[in-house]
């Protein structure tokens, strides 16, 4: 059976993508067969007549492959927005079928899965069905990328008790971005307050550092941050 884990942010721009893709050149440095999917990618740009995500390209960037966008973005959206919006904006259709058909042949090619959310978990795909309803039924554990800063603890234990009532495994949380330089006393202490209100795994804490970003991507310094300030082990087990 596929392992696998599910990428989520508390809120939106907070890293997931650097992170996801991180992980992923990691995990598959260790010698595993990894894919990476994003089911919902907003903002997408055409390119010769077919919308691209730089989001997903830039997570398939992190393993070396290359896949039909319709697989490792199923639902792939122009404007930036949430799916539910631009499906009621633009009249572009949302179809949770297509995204597990796309979810079941990646699972098919990979033992080791890496699917990332758009925004937080309660992003709403339809009326009726949230990504939280997705992780779910994609049965896969859940690890949250927060923000080092004032209000993280707030976002980060709504988005573990949300995801616990709803009967999601949370394998831990991310702190992403941290200056170490400039951190102030909220900065320092959230981590440790988060770890120790939730009972959650602290996995890691990655630096802000510039040279990671996905305009002027060096992928070896997104994987080199990962090894070295995230809980592989751990994630793995």
């Amino acid at each position: 059976m596929t392992k696998g884990l599910f990428i989520t942010g508390t809120d939106t721009d907070v890293g997931k993508t650097v992170v996801t893709a991180g992980l992923a050149g990691a995990i598959k440095a260790r010698g595993f067969n990894v894919g990476v999917m994003k089911p919902a990618a907003s903002g997408a740009a055409r390119h010769a007549g077919r919308l691209i995500s730089n989001d997903v390209a830039f997570l398939l960037k992190s393993i070396n492959i290359q896949y039909d966008h319709n697989i490792a973005a199923p639902l792939t959206i122009e404007p930036p927005l949430a799916p539910l919006a631009a499906s009621m904006l633009e009249n572009i259709p949302v179809e949770p079928e297509k995204i597990f058909k796309a979810f079941d042949i990646m699972r098919q090619k990979h033992d080791f899965l890496l699917v990332e959310g758009i925004g937080g978990i309660l992003v709403p795909l339809t009326e009726v069905y949230s990504i939280a309803d997705l992780i779910k039924d994609m049965g896969l554990p859940l690890i949250i990328v927060a923000r080092p800063g004032i209000g993280t603890i707030n976002h980060t234990l709504l988005t573990i008790n949300e995801a616990e009532k709803r009967g999601i495994e949370v394998k831990g949380f991310i702190i992403n971005g941290m200056d170490f330089n400039q951190a102030g006393d909220a900065e320092k202490a959230n981590p440790e307050i988060i770890k120790k209100i939730s009972g959650k795994t602290l996995l890691g804490i990655l630096p802000f550092d510039p040279k990671v970003n996905m305009e002027k991507l060096v992928m070896g310094d997104i994987v080199e941050l990962t090894e070295k300030h995230l809980d592989l082990e751990q994630i793995l087990r």
